[in-house]
């Protein structure tokens, strides 16, 4: 099939959902999308290679949702990917799919999360459940996740999975799978082990593979603004007004109904902006880039199918109002600025559960996104001023100034004041509609998206490649009796040792160990998640019956140890504080010796 589908009407989707892609603004299929819809509504096995961040989202939600029966209140498909925050953008994507059909419910399951919510949540029904290995699998063991009516099965980023090792719990899912189910497995590459189990595991798979477009932009300098503690359109107009060399802007939002209220704000706010979407017609549309060429706009607000092929060389900035859905979509949407040989600047705004597609867009760019820091309002007011003290040099070496003296002049006589105070009040009258001193607080700014982001190397600031597969490299599980009919693994003292991570480590105590239930991946999902740590920084952990020990990176921000203070394993606070040694040690039993566990990411 051509990759080149202009519409999804042409893929065999339902009225209802092409009436909800509509609405949340969906206008043409990306590449995989155009090819894995049609073989997934066919019923069809599939295997699609992608790297992550080209739309594979909706390639597989998209014909799952045709194959759901809303009045049967089970799970009817079950998607595994490799961390909690896919599992959360994917289930959010379908929620959003879901929009015109009443009665639907998506299960996000993960480690990190309390099993009584998700307990509950279960018990309640669900038709899709979106889940982490290690959660699933709990699940099913405790028989409070059933699959007796499972329709469709997708592994989505199974690479991934492999890499963090958690390749032998999806197969000993998918071994608890009814027998005839349609399987989707997505993957960026495609190691032989991945290989192995599509094979084993789906039947005559239709196989797909998507080239990545991407490419680094050398001459465009790409910032991004955490999303916090402001409303993104004051944080835009703070940043449009204190960038250097600035000239013209597009600005990129996800709908046709963004760009018009957001074009109605800039414009109530002073700029001159204009929307560009699909309802525009050709006329229109060409109308409003001569204007961006002429200087009669500044600023246009578009959608990426709108703002295809604009080539206006005064374009200085890109705004990335909303993150794009893909990859490939990012480098268009930059492409704008930068054009014959200029340079250009291109600034994306990225909500804290939009970490992730950040990092993903800098692996396919390879290049780093630098923070950037919002403008405080001292920066907005001396900007205002100087703008205001040059335009006022302007005017006083223009000619024809006499008879606004003496004007000047005759209001100080009859007000008797000084011309400073005149031209004060003046200056006021001038500013009324761009006060130039900004008053109110502001706001805190966000917390890095990651520890130590700057000075550490971060996974995915190399090529998935360069990673080696390790799924050889399990983490032990504890000593729950029901893990062992899983199949015979290799004893721990029989697996490749790891190495420690680098840097001053301090250990921790925390409230929470064995006869709690805790298991060492329980700790560190709690951390990785709940505080932003990155597991790889996570350093050895002693599990005990009522306390366990954990090292963790020195320098530890203030945010993250609050974090980790509230936070709670299996229901429990873990109150984490320095560990000075334990007088009873006797007593706190060890269970089975510290388990040295790196370089892993354990979103279960």
């Amino acid at each position: 099939m051509s990759t080149s589908v202009e519409s999804f009407a042409d893929l065999g989707l339902s009225e209802t959902l092409l009436k909800t892609l509509t609405e949340i603004g969906y206008e043409t299929p990306s590449p995989i999308q155009a090819q894995c819809i049609p073989v997934l509504l066919e019923g069809h096995d599939l295997i699609g290679m992608a790297q992550t961040g080209t739309g594979k989202t909706a390639a597989f939600a998209l014909p799952l949702m045709e194959t759901i029966d809303v009045k049967l209140m089970k799970p009817q498909a079950l998607i595994l990917t490799p961390t909690r925050e896919l599992a959360i953008q994917v289930a959010e994507a379908l929620q959003s799919y879901a929009k015109n059909l009443p009665g639907f419910h998506v299960l996000p399951i993960y480690g990190g999360q309390s099993y009584t919510i998700q307990l509950k949540q279960l018990s309640r029904g669900a038709h899709i459940i979106v889940g982490t290995p290690g959660r699933v699998m709990d699940h099913l063991e405790r028989k409070t996740l059933n699959l007796d009516n499972l329709k469709t099965m997708v592994l989505d980023e199974a690479d991934e999975m492999l890499r963090m090792g958690f390749i032998d719990d999806v197969e000993w899912i998918l071994e608890r799978t009814p027998e005839k189910h349609q399987t989707a497995l997505f993957s960026a590459t495609m190691p032989e082990q991945i290989r192995r189990v599509a094979q084993k595991y789906l039947v005559e798979p239709r196989e797909i593979k998507i080239k990545s477009a991407t490419a680094t932009v050398a001459a465009i300098r790409q910032v991004y603004w955490q999303v916090s503690g402001m409303h993104k359109l004051d944080a835009l107009t703070r940043i449009l007004e204190v960038e250097e060399d600035f000239d013209a802007a597009i600005i990129f939002v996800r709908t046709k109904t963004a760009t018009v209220e957001l074009a109605d704000k800039l414009n109530a706010r002073g700029y001159a902006a204009a929307a560009l979407n699909g309802d525009l017609n050709q006329q229109m549309r060409e109308r409003v880039i001569e204007q961006l060429k002429s200087g009669a706009l500044d600023i246009v607000i578009a959608t990426d199918v709108a703002a295809r092929g604009i080539d206006v060389p005064r374009v200085s900035h890109v705004v990335n109002y909303d993150i794009p859905y893909d990859t490939e979509a990012y480098v268009h949407r930059i492409g704008r600025t930068g054009r014959a040989g200029r340079t250009g600047n291109a600034i994306l705004f990225v909500a804290p559960r939009e970490i992730r597609m950040l990092r993903t867009i800098e692996r396919a760019t390879r290049s780093p996104i630098a923070p950037l820091t919002l403008p405080s309002r001292a920066d907005v007011t001396n900007k205002r001023v100087s703008d205001f003290k040059a335009k006022v040099s302007e005017v006083l070496n223009a000619e024809g100034l006499d008879f606004f003296a003496n004007i000047v002049s005759q209001i100080a006589e009859e007000q008797n004041v000084g011309a400073e105070e005149v031209a004060a009040a003046l200056a006021m009258m001038a500013q009324e509609a761009k006060p130039l001193q900004i008053v109110g607080e502001d706001p805190r700014p966000a917390p890095a998206p990651s520890f130590e982001r700057d000075s550490r190397p971060r996974p995915g600031s190399f090529d998935r490649d360069e990673r080696k597969p390790r799924s050889s490299e399990r983490f032990d599980r504890g000593d729950k009796p029901s893990f062992e009919s899983r199949g015979e693994r290799p004893r721990r003292e029989e697996r490749p040792a790891r190495s420690a991570p680098t840097g001053d480590m301090v250990r921790y105590r925390i409230d929470v160990g064995r006869d709690h239930g805790a298991q060492v991946k329980d700790i560190v999902g709690a951390i990785a998640n709940e505080a932003g740590i990155e597991s790889r920084f996570i350093g050895r952990i002693g599990l005990y019956d009522e306390s366990s020990t954990v090292e963790l990176p020195a320098g530890m921000p203030a945010e993250a140890a609050n974090a980790l203070k509230r936070t709670r394993v299996r229901g429990i606070p873990i109150n984490l504080r320095p560990d000075e040694g334990r007088p009873d040690g006797a007593a706190d039993r060890k269970f089975d010796g510290e388990r040295s566990f790196k370089k892993k990411s354990f979103d279960r």
